[in-house]
């Protein structure tokens, strides 16, 4: 089950839910952080964090280490997509979607080039 958050403290919780989430990529050596907030723009999240991985086991690694840490230090559910390939692994919050991408991948996909324009 998501974590609820109270309408008054989403902005400070999407804070601190954001920087955590840096803090463990960081942790982890992922590389390329961008975050882009997409509040006004659509609804399948407030914010979108962008990371690459160095090798398809680095990225399973990070999805795995941020999934455990969200649940187990915020109690936040995690959904995770894509961890069978590696190469392009989501994980959704329910309000911050994390996107970890092998370099191929994120240059061919360039989905935060599209994001940003959006924003």
């Amino acid at each position: 089950m998501k974590k609820n958050i109270k309408a008054e403290n989403l902005a400070e919780n999407l804070t601190d839910i954001k920087d955590f989430i840096i803090q463990c990529l960081e942790d982890k050596k992922a590389e390329d952080i961008k975050v882009i907030n997409c509040t006004s723009k659509t609804d399948i999240a407030e914010i979108m964090i962008f990371a690459t991985g160095r090798s398809v086991k680095n990225i399973s690694a990070i999805a795995d280490y941020i999934g455990f840490e969200l649940k187990y230090k915020k109690n936040i559910s995690v959904n995770i997509e894509g961890m069978n390939l590696s190469e392009w692994v989501l994980l959704d919050t329910g309000n911050i979607m994390l996107h970890l991408f092998n370099p191929e991948s994120r240059q061919y996909f360039k989905l935060e080039e599209i994001w940003m324009e959006k924003t």
